[in-house]
């Protein structure tokens, strides 16, 4: 027995190795599995759209304010150009101003007693009112 044993041990031994492709091989996902990533993607989904909304909607309302400043500006001109443009027109429409010209620069005078006549006209006449924007023409 000895022997056998040393036999046994003196032996060689070969050992082949099957080499098996399991690159076809798929492994079935459970539903629930599934369902459970389904469920988990949506979530995040969810709340990735609420976070872009609302930093949409807070750089929406900082625009606006940068909008809403520039407008509150331009009126503020606007406004200071209309007061100076209706001092300027009343200063144009001074009577002394007018009077001053007509004197100086016209070489118009004030009229004497007999050069103004009244004209009456007749009782049945009606008077013809020019349409605002229209101006006559004359030749």
């Amino acid at each position: 027995m000895a022997k056998m044993k040393r036999k046994a041990a003196g032996a060689t031994e070969f050992f082949t190795i099957k080499r098996i492709d399991n690159s076809r091989l798929v492994r079935t996902v459970a539903p629930s599995r599934m369902r459970e990533c389904l469920r988990l993607v949506a979530l995040g989904a969810m709340v990735t759209a609420c976070a872009l909304f609302y930093t949409w909607q807070h750089f929406q309302c900082i625009q606006l304010s940068y909008q809403l400043e520039a407008l509150k500006t331009q009126q503020a001109e606007s406004r200071s150009l209309n007061q100076q443009l209706h001092l300027e027109v009343a200063g144009l429409r001074d009577p002394m101003r007018i009077d001053v010209i007509a004197r100086r620069q016209l070489g118009l005078t004030a009229p004497v007693p007999g050069q103004i006549e009244n004209l009456n006209a007749p009782s049945d006449a009606e008077l013809a009112q020019a349409r605002p924007g229209q101006t006559l023409n004359r030749p």
